[in-house]
Parts: C-alpha cells; sequence; structure tokens
C-alpha cells in the first residue's frame, strides 16, 4: 500500500539560491548601468557636465520615487512575485534600447575630431536616452520595495526557528548585494572605460536577463503571500473620516473610541496599536455616532468610521515623516561621488602600473569596501560593546545609529573640501590650470578618505533609517517601508539636481567663471560646492537630534503565550 506523500511545505532556505541569484544579477545590471553613466553621458552624448549630472540625478530621483507605486500594485493586487517579475522585464527594455543606443552610430552623436566642437546629441537620441532612463526606473519600482520583503516572507514568521532566519536573511541579502555591486564598479566600468560601451552596457543587460530567468524557476518553490490590500486605501479613510467628524466633540475618555479586533485581524497580527494623545484631531474617526452603532460591530463603513488600530497607523507614518526628511541630505552629498567626485578622478594619475590604470567609475570601490567592513565590525565588535555598556539587543538604538552617520557625513564633504584644493594647487604647480584633458601628476588615492567615509556614513545611517521604518511603520506597512525609504533617496537625488542647478547659476561671474564650470573643473570652485553642503548637513543634524529626542514611538500590545497582555514601545 502506497503511503500517502506529506505536502511540501513552500518558503526556507531552500528558495535563497533563485532570489539570490535574482538579486546579484540585477545589482549587478543596476550598478554596472549607472556607476559610470556621467562618462557616457558627457563623453559619448557630448552633455555638458551640469547637464548631465542633473540628467542622472533626475533620473536617480524618479527611480526612487516609483517604489511607491510598485509597493501600491504589489500589496493591493499583484503579489510581490508578479510585481518584481514583471518589473524586471520592463527594466530589461530599458537596457535593450540603452545598449542599441550604444551600439547603432545613428544613435549618438559622431566622435568628437581634434581641434572641432563636440557635437552634442539631437532630440531624437536624447529621447531614445530618456525613455530607455524611464523604462529602467519604472522597473526598478517594482523590484526594489518588493525584492526585500519577498526574501523575507520565504520564512514563517510564527515558527521560532524560522523566525531568526528571516533577520539572518537580511544580512544575507545585504551582503550579496554589496558583493555584486563590487563586481559592478570594478569590471564592468572597466569593460565600459577599455573595451567599449556596446560590451560595458550589453554585459549588465544579459546579467538581467539571468536574473529574470532565475527567478522566474523558482517560482514553485517560493511561498507567495497574498495582497492584504493597500494601506494607503486605509490612510486615506481615516483622513476622510476625521473629516468628516471634524465638528464633533472629542470623547472624554479614549476608551469610548471604536476598537473591532475581527476587523484588524488581518493588519495586527502581532500585535495591536494603542491609542496616544498626539494629533487627536484625527481620534475623531473613531467616534461612533448614534446613527453609525448598529453597523459599527459588523459592517462599518470605513470612510466614516474606523478603529484606533487604523487611526494609529496613520498617526505611526505622521510621525516617522520629520525623521524620514532628515535622510535627503545625506543622500545629496552621497550622490556627489558619482557626480563631480567621479569627475576629479578623471583628472587625477589613476595608475597602479605601467599598464593598468584604476577606471574613475571604479573609485565607489572604496565605499563598498568600507561600508561592508563597516557592516562586519558593528555587527561583531559594535554591538556586543555597546550592549554591555546600554543593555539594549542591538547595542544602541536605531536613532543613535542614524545620528552617528549624520556626523560622519558631515566630516566626509568637509574633507572632500580640502582634497579638492590639494588638487587644484597640484594642477596650478605643474601648468595644467586651463588644460583639463591633462592628467594630473597627484595620486587618485587622495580621494580614498572622501569616499572612505561616505561608505562608513552609509552603515551607520542609511541601514539604521530602514530600521527605522522597519520597526516603526505599521505591520500592515512594513513592505511599502522600503518604498518610503527610496523615497529619501527620491528627495536627496532631486535637492542634489536643485542645488547643483542654483549654485552654478548663480555663481557665474561676469568672465566666465563658475564654482561648477561645464568644461573645467579645474577653473572652478568646487571645494565652496563640498562645503556648503557641509554647512547643510550640519544644519540638518541639529534638526535631527531635535526630531529624535522628542520623538513618540509606537505603543503596541502583544498578545504573549501565556493570554497576558504585553504593552511596550519598540526602541
Amino acid at each position: 500500500m502506497n503511503k500517502i506523500q506529506p505536502k511540501r511545505i513552500k518558503g526556507g532556505i531552500i528558495t535563497m539560491p533563485f532570489i539570490f541569484a535574482n538579486e546579484i544579477c540585477e545589482k549587478l545590471a543596476v550598478v554596472g548601468f549607472q556607476t559610470n553613466m556621467i562618462s557616457y553621458l558627457t563623453q559619448q552624448l557630448h552633455m555638458p557636465m551640469t547637464k548631465a549630472a542633473n540628467t542622472l540625478t533626475n533620473f536617480g530621483g524618479t527611480a526612487s520615487l516609483t517604489p511607491l507605486l510598485g509597493a501600491f500594485v504589489a500589496d493591493s493586487f499583484a503579489g510581490r512575485f508578479w510585481t518584481i517579475t514583471v518589473a524586471s522585464i520592463i527594466y530589461q527594455i530599458g537596457l535593450v534600447s540603452l545598449t542599441l543606443s550604444a551600439v547603432l552610430p545613428k544613435l549618438r552623436p559622431p566622435p568628437c575630431k581634434n581641434g572641432e566642437i563636440c557635437q552634442e546629441a539631437n532630440t531624437g537620441q536624447v529621447a531614445i536616452l530618456y525613455v530607455s532612463l524611464l523604462l529602467t526606473a519604472v522597473g526598478s519600482g517594482g523590484i526594489r520595495p518588493c525584492v526585500v520583503a519577498f526574501g523575507a516572507d520565504q520564512f514563517d514568521e510564527t515558527d521560532e526557528k524560522q523566525k531568526t532566519s528571516t533577520w539572518k536573511f537580511f544580512n544575507w541579502y545585504y551582503f550579496s548585494m554589496g558583493a555584486s555591486m563590487l563586481v559592478a564598479v570594478t569590471v564592468i566600468v572597466y569593460i565600459q572605460d577599455n573595451i567599449g560601451w556596446g560590451w560595458g552596457l550589453g554585459v549588465p543587460t544579459i546579467a538581467m536577463t539571468v536574473s529574470v530567468i532565475t527567478f522566474v524557476i523558482g517560482y514553485p518553490l517560493y511561498r507567495n503571500l497574498n495582497p492584504a490590500g493597500s494601506p494607503f486605501t486605509r490612510l486615506i479613510q481615516v483622513c476622510v473620516a476625521a473629516y468628516k467628524k471634524r465638528n464633533l466633540p472629542m470623547v472624554s475618555d479614549h476608551k469610548l473610541l471604536y476598537q473591532n479586533e475581527e476587523l484588524d485581524a488581518s493588519i495586527s497580527v502581532s500585535g495591536k496599536l494603542q491609542h496616544t494623545k498626539q494629533m487627536k484631531f484625527l481620534d475623531k474617526a473613531a467616534i461612533v455616532t448614534k446613527e453609525e452603532y448598529a453597523k459599527s460591530q459588523s459592517n462599518p463603513n470605513l470612510w466614516r468610521l474606523n478603529t484606533v488600530h487604523r487611526v494609529e497607523e496613520l498617526k505611526s507614518v505622521l510621525r516617522m515623516g520629520p525623521i524620514w526628511a532628515s535622510g535627503i541630505l545625506l543622500i545629496t552629498a552621497y550622490a556627489q561621488q558619482s557626480t563631480f567626485s567621479l569627475q576629479q578622478a578623471k583628472t587625477m594619475n589613476r595608475s597602479l602600473t605601467s599598464s593598468f590604470q584604476i577606471p574613475a567609475g571604479s573609485m565607489t570601490v572604496f565605499t563598498l569596501i568600507s561600508m561592508l567592513t563597516t557592516i562586519v565590525f558593528y555587527d561583531r565588535i559594535f554591538v556586543p560593546i555597546t550592549r554591555k555598556l546600554t543593555g539594549l539587543e542591538r547595542g544602541i538604538s536605531f536613532l543613535s545609529r542614524m545620528g552617528i552617520g549624520f556626523a560622519i557625513s558631515v566630516l566626509a564633504t568637509l574633507v572632500a573640501g580640502f582634497i579638492e584644493i590639494k588638487r587644484k594647487n597640484a594642477a596650478f604647480a605643474h601648468g595644467l590650470t586651463y588644460k583639463p584633458h591633462e592628467t594630473i601628476p597627484i595620486s587618485v588615492f587622495w580621494l580614498v578618505p572622501q569616499y572612505s567615509l561616505h561608505g562608513v556614513a552609509e552603515t551607520f545611517m542609511s541601514i539604521g533609517h530602514l530600521e527605522f521604518f522597519y520597526d516603526q511603520a505599521p505591520e500592515s506597512m512594513r513592505s511599502t517601508a522600503t518604498a518610503l525609504f527610496w523615497m529619501s533617496i527620491a528627495g536627496g537625488n532631486y535637492a542634489s539636481t536643485l542645488l547643483v542647478t542654483m549654485v552654478h547659476k548663480l555663481s557665474a561671474g561676469h568672465d566666465g567663471s563658475n564654482w561648477l564650470p561645464d568644461d573645467n573643473l579645474n577653473t572652478g570652485k568646487l571645494e565652496n560646492f563640498y562645503w556648503l553642503i557641509t554647512l547643510l548637513q550640519v544644519l540638518n543634524l541639529i534638526y535631527y537630534l531635535f526630531c529624535a529626542k522628542f520623538y513618540t514611538f509606537k505603543p503596541i500590545q502583544v498578545a504573549q503565550q501565556n493570554d497576558g497582555i504585553e504593552v511596550g514601545n519598540n526602541v
């Protein structure tokens, strides 16, 4: 008699090779495409430097806004697997289009001839570039907010054995991402600079193809969670209900506000949010009127009546706003690595041997190495030591971690200004100030401190920022929390575009001088630009410390296994 085979439980460690293979290939494509793109725009399409820098930061900003759309689609109806799959295909189409523009001569301007002014890309050629960038931005919008949450979905948090694997996943994810980025900024950038842009963009395109195929092959093994409905709809319902009841008097006791555990069951699995005293005007959405009382226990109209838990979801999101905004300027500072810092590197001596030069776009390898090294230091040394001092399991709170990151970022841009002065002094000493295409005899390794400090700052601030969103966001919005993280990156890129544009315009002199010149960095005042960012970051750090001091952690009521109740604040 044949035994009935038990049905295999989906998810778990077995899915990780497919998800990580997807992430490694996808990051190889994305970073390999983006890292050296400033060189492609200035050398192949002959864009002025500031226009090229703004094109990239605008693209980066748009690509960081689209995750909101991706999160909405995934949470509302499509689910994470199909959102990632379709978004990856859209990204692939954008990469193919960009690769064709690099291969086909008609899709780019002719090469520069000696003594002649380079012909800038025409409207049609620029249009192809923008369409390609837009497709990759839309594609990344579906990938970025979903891939981390989808990987975490493979572990059942109700199983104590798998619960620890969920947090280990984030470490594995970050290191796989970092390793692929290291390959991208070394091997791919070398191909772009020394072999050609056809292969330089073709290799990321091939990597993206492998990414999609690998991810789809793993479909039978994945643990796919059904979409629970868009959290954005719930937030809007609370706003509408509170507005409709704006003229009602507030109840004398918050315990009289509407509660419905059955209604909130699917969005409060790990605990129910408790009432807080801030933003009391939103509490009016939970006031039960005489007309609503009969339906309140069965089928309430959520556009007029919401539970305390749903009201507190909105309060939690609003409380996160000031902390979220503080991360924008760090990204503005970080963005200069792929624009002006890269242009600095191109003017310096990048020779390691008589026959090998470090590609300028590969300088970000020092950011990645310092970032990954700091992660190991933080996890293995810093946390155990600080845990003994503070008694906190994570060593220090994520708010403290972010504050350290902000301080280090201030130091990074401060140092960058002094290094730029040294670079220009070397150019002047050797009579190269007005020869922008000549190599200045100063080692490119002078840029390592600013690149490395940005990597250390990112370890503290960016990962702390992401940790903050996951911890403080309502549990039903944790997949959307990643999108909020990417929105801060969007804000940073757009702020960089605005700052570069304003500085370029306001610093222009009648004699043609400019802090940020289009054609010769040696005649500019890039150090002043770096120090302007430093000053803005100091003001931002003061603002952050003020917000962190008065931040209210979300109070959550957690049911214990012994049927008791624990109420606590997440820290």
